[in-house]
């Protein structure tokens, strides 16, 4: 019974596996759910394990993702590794994968994503430091529409027409040759009815493959308008009013009620760090402006918030938002920021929306040798007797990228980007905690083709985390949601109470909402995040850490080359 069942996995895995090999290839086509930053990477302590957490995700689903784990610290003797959907929940998951251990305590694996949606890839570790279970958010999301290799086509064109070639002969033969009893003569008549056997098989087999290619098409029109991904859109405007600019953000919902697929439930939104939306804001072309904000909700569709003293320009806004069922995207647009001329005093005394609110004005962006701008923050500085930057900060402390690997970062490669804050007088000076965690940043691309918003436990968002978490400790097969309303007016209660709670309750409120958050820092003045620079090209990181109840941001500019593997 048992072998039985595995020939049927095996068939159905071999039958999926030409299925997605058929559907990947089309168009050419790519595109992004996270803004050019595909995977997602996980830096957490679980139990007496530490890990460094690697999951790529495939671009066409179904498809293959790649899970690597790093044990930093730690014995293992096994890793389990299977994907949940939100969805289905823990009932509906498969069994355990085993990763196979390569080197240097890494263990690799090929997991099967079978079907988009909110997802996660629940990880058992097991050995003498005992079993821990992670999890890490997954969207699996098609992304991407291929060309057919040439020689894959006309290799496949070649078995296609050798098998209707056999197919018709093999007609043919059973409407002649197969009638006539083993060792007596084939009459004459027998020639025409091989004729019209093998003619009415033609026609048939004609029928048959152009129905074949008419669901084809239907199928791959569907991949294309159904399920691949589409970022929610949104449009973004600024308006003055009261001497102050106001930033609005209305969800676009145009056509969502078309498509089952990609309709997005605006009343469902998670608060994320205690935010329901984080907007950055980036000025356009230097990257000479920043801001990171946080929309208050006015309804379902609807966000605000009041701009800072920003210069006018053409901004590039990214919203990161998180819904119910642990989906994290981030919505893209642009805007453009008119100039506002008001006095000193009206400037000192306008309030921000919300106080964790915080912006920045640097140099334009440079980039290296032959630059027309100013040179890279890093060119000549040494940290350690390694490569490093610094840069002094609003209230005359110094920010320190510690430990660079070298003035030109590799892609694809991993790397833990290391911050210290010192004080004027150079000495170690303590953090506190921002939104819950040692410290964010914000990853951009010259060309604002890459987006990332970091954290030290890594690329992936705490509410999702907890969202999937908790999905997988509910025992029901389907989940239900809530009323919208009821959830929308409860979530927004509980920011705002948020926002009227002391500064430690606060922190100690989003830490318990952040489900597993475990990454205390090795020094108290030191900030890390693990990241991959998905693409060449040259890239500004701002990094965010709280000293002393007021938000710092340092900025740091770096290029990264494609790899040498």
């Amino acid at each position: 019974m048992e072998s039985t069942t595995r020939k049927k996995q095996s068939r159905i895995k071999w039958f999926i596996l030409l299925y997605s090999f058929i559907l990947s290839f089309g168009h050419s086509l790519i595109v992004s759910a996270h803004v050019g930053s595909s995977g997602v990477i996980v830096q957490k302590q679980a139990g007496k394990y530490q890990l460094l957490i690697s999951v790529q995700p495939p671009d066409v689903v179904p498809g293959t993702a790649k899970v690597i784990v790093y044990v930093e610290q730690g014995r293992v003797s096994s890793i389990g590794a299977r994907p949940i959907y939100f969805r289905s929940g823990n009932k509906g998951a498969p069994t355990h994968d085993e990763l196979v251990l390569m080197a240097d305590n890494r263990y690799e694996a090929d997991l099967w994503l079978m079907s988009s949606g909110s997802s996660s890839i629940e990880l058992t570790i097991d050995g003498p430091d005992g079993k821990e279970q992670v999890i890490v958010p997954v969207m699996a999301i098609a992304t991407a529409l291929r060309d057919m290799p040439a020689g894959t086509g006309w290799g496949l064109a070649a078995m296609g027409l050798l098998l209707v070639v056999m197919l018709v002969t093999i007609i043919g033969a059973s409407n002649s040759d197969g009638v006539v009893l083993p060792g007596q003569p084939a009459p004459a008549k027998l020639g025409r009815r091989r004729l019209v056997g093998m003619g009415a098989g033609l026609v048939v087999i004609a029928l048959i493959l152009t129905g074949w290619r008419t669901w084809w098409t239907s199928t791959a029109e569907e991949y294309k308008n159904e399920q691949l991904y589409k970022p929610a859109a949104i449009n973004a405007t600024v308006r003055v009013a009261d001497a102050q600019r106001l930033l609005a953000i209305q969800f676009d919902t145009t056509g969502s009620g078309k498509d089952r697929r990609q309709r997005r439930m605006m009343s469902y939104l998670l608060p994320d760090h205690g935010k329901l939306m984080h907007a950055f804001m980036v000025r356009m072309p230097g990257l000479d402006a920043f801001a990171h904000l946080h929309p208050n909700r006015r309804d379902s569709l609807n966000f605000d918030v009041t701009l800072p003293n920003l210069p006018s320009g053409k901004y590039l806004l990214y919203s990161d938002v998180v819904y119910r069922n642990g989906f994290a995207e981030t919505l893209t647009d642009t805007v453009d920021v008119p100039s506002l001329k008001i006095s000193a005093e009206s400037a000192a005394a306008a309030k921000s929306t919300d106080p964790d609110d915080s912006w920045l004005v640097a140099e334009p962006m440079g980039v290296k040798a032959g630059a027309v701008n100013v040179p890279h923050l890093d060119n000549d500085m040494v940290v350690c007797g390694k490569p490093g930057a610094s840069m002094k900060l609003e209230d005359g402390s110094a920010m320190l990228w510690m430990d660079k690997p070298g003035a030109v970062l590799e892609a694809g490669k991993l790397y833990t980007l290391k911050f210290a804050v010192a004080d004027a007088q150079g000495k170690a000076t303590p953090l506190e905690p921002y939104l819950g965690m040692g410290g964010h940043a914000a990853v951009l691309r010259s060309d604002g083709s890459v987006y990332i918003h970091l954290h030290p436990v890594g690329t992936y968002s705490m509410a999702a985390e907890g969202s999937l978490t908790n999905r997988i400790a509910d025992t029901a097969r389907t989940f239900r949601y809530p009323d919208p309303v009821r959830f929308r007016d409860s979530i927004d209660a509980y920011v705002n109470k948020l926002k009227t709670l002391p500064e430690a309750e606060k922190n100690k409120a989003l830490s318990a909402s952040m489900s597993g958050m475990s990454h205390a820092m090795k020094t108290n003045n030191m900030v890390e995040f693990p990241y991959a620079f998905p693409r060449a090209g040259h890239y500004r990181i701002w990094v965010q850490v709280k000293r002393n109840g007021r938000v710092l941001t340092g900025v740091f500019d770096t290029e990264v080359k494609e790899s040498l593997l």
